[in-house]
């Protein structure tokens, strides 16, 4: 729709998910599709990611250390795939997640992410319902929104105003057998997600 109302120039796309999508590349000259190699390669100087101001995404559980988990729910069952996510965020000048602090009685905000699919270091902005908070070791971007006018909260901060509202839940019980190994961009092992126990 973007594309076609004439709000982008150009649309890269590696995967159409849906009918419009894929209708889209095939009529659109501007609709381009490219490989995983040039979209997100670590090791390919021009990948497109290399190019990004900055991205907006989101997440299942964000934490304290900005830290974001996107594949297992916070019942610990695998709900999707990462896609993009840390390739975006480690790549954009401008990292912002963007997610409500609860879902429901599940915490957004939490102490300690259930599974790290994209390191802290690599998130910029986090917005919620309940605030915005800038990673600390961006304090460029911290004077210019202070400088905007914009009230920051800090991520513990948040996470105080989740506990507040829906309490601490228990914590799930793991078993040592790994059901699954998160990659990092580059190939190395960020996180595994084991078995809950029954």
């Amino acid at each position: 729709d973007l594309l076609e109302e004439g709000l982008c120039d150009t649309l890269f796309d590696v995967q159409c998910f849906d009918l419009k999508a894929a209708e889209s590349i095939g009529k659109n000259e501007k609709h381009i599709e490219v490989s995983a190699d040039f979209y997100a390669n670590p090791f390919n100087k021009s990948a497109a990611v290399n190019k990004l101001d900055f991205v907006v995404l989101s997440a299942l559980e964000i934490d304290t250390d900005f830290k974001v988990n996107v594949i297992s729910g916070s019942d610990g069952v695998i709900r999707a795939a990462s896609g993009g996510h840390s390739d975006t965020a480690a790549n954009a000048e401008i990292s912002i997640l963007v997610a409500p602090l609860t879902r429901g009685r599940i915490a957004t905000i939490i102490e300690k992410v259930t599974t790290i699919v994209t390191p802290g270091s690599t998130v910029d902005v986090v917005v919620t319902d309940y605030g915005v908070t800038v990673n600390p070791r961006r304090q460029d971007l911290i004077n210019k929104f202070k400088k905007a006018g914009l009230r920051l909260i800090t991520m513990e901060e948040l996470r105080k105003i989740a506990v507040k509202l829906i309490g601490v839940p228990k914590e799930l019980e793991f078993s040592d057998d790994v059901v699954a190994v998160i990659e990092y961009r580059d190939g190395s092992i960020i996180d595994v997600v084991k078995k809950l126990k029954k």
